[in-house]
């Protein structure tokens, strides 16, 4: 007789799956039905959950995988891959249902991979005040810093969870590694940003910190236009809303990715910036000319007279 690995008893079986990641669980999970049914385990997914984002670990605030509409599979699912930079926020129509009332976000800064920083925010959104506001999410706030250990900005990771409780489904929009790392013009601290580009427009998580001080003193999140507007709350729920329904990317080479689109959008919007400016600089000088001409033509009549 043959013998194969569903031979096995199956608490047995459901151990060794209960120690693969997650690609390699899902992969094994398309074997045979055998496997498919040990690999759905809800406490498996969950594991595999709590130990990639440990902000959801933070039961106190919001119970994320406690929640009904949330299954941990599928929101291993949503998360782990990239959203597709072709969203389009226009698939989603302008009823109210079909956009999230309520935002969990779970935030998780990495430093080496080792977890540096989690928290979980939640953002009602059903406010006329928030959905013509422009949108903005703040994990950590400038008054209220988070000490942390030693740390090089260059380092750190960030995973920006967005989930809608309504509906279950979620998405991951930060690009895990930073895209770019600058300096403050006015206080000198570091900004590590995260971004990626749905729908032609970027969502930016930025990582305020001193690595010198030992804290970070900001982790927010804000979604900008190509035209370097920032948008409004309702118009940032309607791409939200189609990165989750949309397709996903996985892979090591998403990361490198989402900073070469990162970067075409900044060179799109200097290009952009830099046309208006020369386009201005046309209008007046045109106008300019015809001011000149119309005092020319004064003096001339003037003197003519």
């Amino acid at each position: 007789m043959q013998t194969t690995v569903e031979d096995l008893p199956a608490d047995v079986l459901a151990c060794a799956l209960r120690r693969l990641d997650g690609p390699s669980l899902a992969a094994a999970s398309c074997a045979t039905a055998g496997l498919r049914a040990l690999a759905a385990e809800p406490e498996t997914w969950r594991a595999l959950c709590v130990a990639r984002w440990p902000s959801l670990l933070q039961t106190q605030r919001r119970d994320i995988l406690g929640s009904a509409a949330v299954s941990p599979q599928r929101l291993f699912a949503d998360a782990f891959p990239f959203p597709s930079s072709s969203t389009d926020a226009a698939s989603v129509t302008a009823a109210d249902q079909c956009l999230p009332v309520e935002l969990i976000s779970a935030v998780d800064v990495y430093h080496k991979g080792a977890p540096l920083f989690s928290r979980v925010v939640e953002t009602s959104t059903s406010s006329s005040w928030f959905l013509t506001s422009p949108f903005r999410v703040d994990a950590v706030e400038c008054k209220d810093p988070v000490p942390a250990a030693s740390f090089s900005p260059s380092d750190l990771e960030l995973s920006w969870i967005v989930v809608d409780p309504r509906s279950g489904r979620a998405v991951n929009v930060s690009s895990r590694r930073a895209v770019a790392v600058d300096r403050h013009w006015y206080t000198g601290e570091t900004l590590v940003r995260f971004a990626v580009v749905l729908g032609g427009s970027k969502f930016e998580a930025t990582v305020t910190c001193s690595e010198e001080a030992g804290y970070l003193r900001e982790v927010s999140l804000t979604v900008e236009d190509a035209e370097n507007a920032a948008v409004s709350g309702e118009g940032s729920l309607r791409l939200l809303a189609a990165a989750m329904e949309g397709p996903r990317k996985g892979g090591e080479k998403e990361r490198e990715e989402a900073k070469r689109r990162y970067e075409e959008f900044v060179r799109s919007k200097r290009g952009r910036k830099e046309s208006k400016a020369r386009r201005e600089v046309l209008v007046d000088l045109c106008c300019s000319a015809v001011g000149a001409v119309a005092v020319l033509s004064f003096l001339a009549s003037v003197v003519l007279r």
